[in-house]
C-alpha cells in the first residue's frame, strides 16, 4: 500500500487496511424495533361485544356522524379511526380529548339504532400506572399493626390522594428483620403523563396522631 500510494501517511495506510480486512465499515447486525402502546390520542369506551360489532359495521358513517357532534360544539377534535377492542372499541383521534367532548361521543353513541345504552360504560383515556412508596412508618401505631387493609382506609380519607385511584392492594414490607420501619408500596392508575403522582410524589402527611411520613 505504501509503495503505491506512498503520498499517504502511515496512520491513513492503517485506516485502509482497517476497512479492507472488513474491522471498519461493516456495522454489526443490529434488531431495530418499536413496539406501539396506548396513545393520549385515543378513547377506550368499553360495551358489549353486540354493540362494538354492531358500531364497526358502520364505522365510517358512525365517524362521520361523531365529527359531525364534535364540530357544532365547537371543539377541534376530530375521529380518525375505530377499531374493536378486547371490552369494547377504542376510537382515535388527532388529539387529546377533554371530558365535555368524551361525554359528546358517548351521548352519540348511546343513540345509534339498535345499540343497548346501557351496557356502553363512560369513555375514558389510556391509563398507566405509577409505583410509588411511602417511607418513615412504624410497623406498629396506636391502631395495632400497619397492614395493607389500614394504610388503604388511610389514603381514602387523606386530602392528597383525593384524585388517586389504587390499581391494586397497597403492600407493607418490613425494611430490614430486625427493624421496626416499613415502607408502604402503593400502585395507583394515573394518565400516562404522571400527572396525578407528581402532586404527591415527595408530600408529607401524617397517619394517626403523631406519625409524620412521607412519599
Amino acid at each position: 500500500m505504501k509503495e503505491a500510494f506512498p503520498s499517504l501517511s502511515a496512520d491513513e495506510v492503517n485506516k485502509i487496511l482497517k476497512v479492507k480486512n472488513g474491522s471498519e465499515g461493516k456495522k454489526k447486525p443490529k434488531l431495530n424495533m418499536t413496539t406501539r402502546g396506548l396513545s393520549r390520542k385515543e378513547v377506550i369506551i368499553p360495551m358489549m361485544k353486540p354493540n362494538a360489532e354492531l358500531i364497526t359495521k358502520s364505522v365510517h358513517k358512525i365517524i362521520a356522524n361523531i365529527n359531525e357532534h364534535l364540530k357544532n360544539s365547537n371543539s377541534d377534535v376530530i375521529a380518525d379511526f375505530i377499531c374493536l377492542s378486547s371490552n369494547g372499541v377504542i376510537i382515535t383521534t388527532n388529539q387529546p380529548t377533554n371530558e365535555s367532548e368524551l361525554s359528546r361521543i358517548e351521548n352519540f353513541l348511546k343513540k345509534i339504532d339498535n345499540i343497548n345504552p346501557s351496557s356502553i360504560e363512560a369513555p375514558r383515556l389510556p391509563k398507566s400506572k405509577s409505583y410509588m412508596k411511602i417511607i418513615g412508618l412504624p410497623l406498629n401505631s396506636e391502631s395495632g399493626t400497619i397492614t395493607p387493609d389500614f394504610i388503604e382506609s388511610v389514603l381514602k380519607e387523606i386530602y392528597l390522594f383525593k384524585d388517586a385511584t389504587l390499581a391494586s392492594k397497597p403492600r407493607v414490607i418490613k425494611v430490614s428483620p430486625k427493624s421496626d420501619k416499613v415502607v408502604i408500596w402503593v400502585d395507583i392508575w394515573d394518565s400516562q403523563s404522571g400527572s396525578v403522582a407528581k402532586n404527591i410524589i415527595n408530600q408529607r402527611f401524617n397517619i394517626g396522631c403523631c406519625y409524620k411520613t412521607r412519599v
